[in-house]
């Protein structure tokens, strides 16, 4: 999947999500004002439920965020690395250079290979950022929207 589609898969789950929740919180505060008027006949499973799917719906949500973080730190640990690895080698070749023009003619091609892992890096970090966003938001997408539906019934 690419970027592009990620973050248009993000943005309307993330729409599902408010349009979801406005329902739900509508039709709950109406559940919560006829228990206070009622409270014999209160729909108490709706009660019960409103406070534990919350629970884990953002713990889930918890556990992508932590496991996506970990992904994070372990790409700019790999890119970190590699870049020292480049920077020594560059070093090393520098040293071996004949001439003024050899040594400019090893800095260009260094900084040019630099530049562009350093996009390919930004490309490759942002997609994981956005497929962490879709897998943060997930869990809470899907509580709200089942829940909308279930209570429209």
């Amino acid at each position: 999947m690419t970027p592009i589609d990620h973050a248009a898969r993000t943005a309307r789950a993330g729409q599902e999500t408010a349009e979801a929740s406005a329902q739900v919180i509508a039709r709950r505060l109406a559940i919560m004002g006829e228990a206070l008027a009622d409270p014999l006949r209160a729909d108490h499973a709706e009660l019960g439920r409103m406070g534990t799917e919350k629970v884990e719906a953002l713990t889930a949500s918890a556990g992508a965020v932590a496991s996506g973080a970990l992904d994070l730190a372990d790409q700019g640990r790999r890119i970190a690395d590699r870049e020292g690895l480049e920077a020594s080698a560059h070093l090393a070749r520098l040293s071996k250079a004949d001439s003024l023009a050899g040594a400019a003619a090893l800095q260009a091609a260094w900084g040019v290979g630099l530049w562009s892992r350093a996009l390919s890096d930004s490309w490759n970090l942002g997609n994981t950022m956005l497929k962490l966003q879709a897998e943060a938001l997930s869990p809470i997408h899907a509580a709200a929207v089942a829940n909308a539906k279930r209570l429209r019934k």
